[in-house]
C-alpha cells in the first residue's frame, strides 16, 4: 500500500523552508516510479497554477513545486483515508472525491489546493492538482506519542487475534512474506532534520502494514469462508486505522520541524 504523498508531504515542505533542494524531492520521489507527471484538474486550477489543463501535455514536479512556491505559504497536510475514516478532508468536492477512491492525497490549504497521485501508466505516477475552497478546517491534531503507544497497543491487541485466526499456523511462510512484502516497498529516505520519533513510527507504520497484508490474505485452498473472512477484516480494522492515524501523526511533526518559527 505505497505512500507516495507522505514522502510528497514531508518534502515539498523541507523544500518550501529553504532545507531541501528541489532535485532532493525529485529524488525521494524517484523510488516511487520511473517517472512522475503533474496535471491541473480543469481548466480553472490550470489557469490559477500555470499548470497543463486536462487535454494538454503533461509537466514535471518541477513545476508543481513551482506552483507551490507563488502561492500562499502554509503547512502541508497528509490525507489518507478509508470507508468510514474521511478525517483530514477539506469538504465535499472534486479533491475530496478522488482522495476517497485513492485513499491518499496531500492538502495545502492555505494555497487552496490539493494532490492526489494515481498511476498513469506502468512506472508512471500522475499527480493531479485540485483547487480547494478556502479557508480550510484545521486537521485534527493527534500528538506523536499519543498515536505511536496507540498502535503500539492495537498491535499488541491484535497479535493474539492473529493466532486466533490461525494465520501462521495455516501459513507456515507468513514470516518471509513480511519480510518479503518490506523488501519490496519502495525505499524511502528523508529530508535532514526530520524529527527521530516521526521516522521511528513511520517505520512502524510500514512494518504493521506488512503484518496486516500477510493476516489478510486467504488460505490457500480458499479454506476461509466469506463470513470468517469478513469477521477477520473487521478485526483487524482498528489496527488499520492505527497505522493511517500513526503516519498522518508522523508526518505533521515532521512538517511542523520544518515550519518557520
Amino acid at each position: 500500500m505505497p505512500r507516495s504523498s507522505a514522502t510528497f508531504a514531508v518534502w515539498s515542505s523541507a523544500w518550501l523552508a529553504g532545507s531541501a533542494a528541489p532535485d532532493d524531492v525529485l529524488d525521494a520521489l524517484a523510488p516511487w516510479a520511473d517517472a512522475h507527471d503533474v496535471l491541473a484538474a480543469d481548466d480553472a486550477t490550470a489557469a490559477a497554477t500555470g499548470l497543463p489543463a486536462p487535454g494538454a501535455p503533461v509537466t514535471s514536479l518541477t513545476f508543481l513545486l513551482a506552483a507551490l512556491r507563488r502561492a500562499p505559504r502554509g503547512p502541508a497536510r497528509l490525507v489518507l483515508t478509508a470507508p468510514g475514516d474521511v478525517r483530514g478532508l477539506p469538504g465535499p468536492g472534486p479533491f475530496a472525491s478522488t482522495v476517497i477512491a485513492a485513499e491518499e492525497g496531500v492538502l495545502f490549504g492555505e494555497a487552496g489546493l490539493g494532490v492526489v497521485p494515481s498511476a498513469a501508466a506502468d512506472g508512471v505516477v500522475r499527480w493531479t492538482v485540485y483547487a480547494v475552497p478556502t479557508p480550510v478546517a484545521p486537521a485534527e491534531y493527534v500528538p506523536l506519542a499519543e498515536a505511536e503507544n496507540e498502535l503500539r497497543r492495537q498491535v499488541r491487541e491484535s497479535t493474539s487475534l492473529l493466532t486466533e485466526l490461525g494465520v501462521a499456523r495455516h501459513r507456515p511462510g507468513v514470516r518471509e512474506e513480511i519480510a518479503a512484502a518490506l523488501r519490496a516497498r519502495p525505499a524511502t529516505h528523508w529530508p535532514a532534520g526530520m524529527p527521530p520519533r516521526a521516522l521511528r513510527v513511520l517505520q512502524q507504520a510500514d512494518e504493521v502494514e506488512a503484518i496486516l497484508a500477510a493476516a489478510l490474505v486467504d488460505e490457500p485452498g480458499g479454506a476461509v469462508t466469506a463470513s470468517a473472512a469478513t469477521a477477520r477484516r473487521e478485526a483487524l480494522r482498528p489496527l488499520e486505522t492505527a497505522v493511517r492515524v500513526a503516519r498522518r501523526a508522523a508526518v505533521a511533526e515532521a512538517v511542523r520541524t520544518y515550519a518557520p518559527a
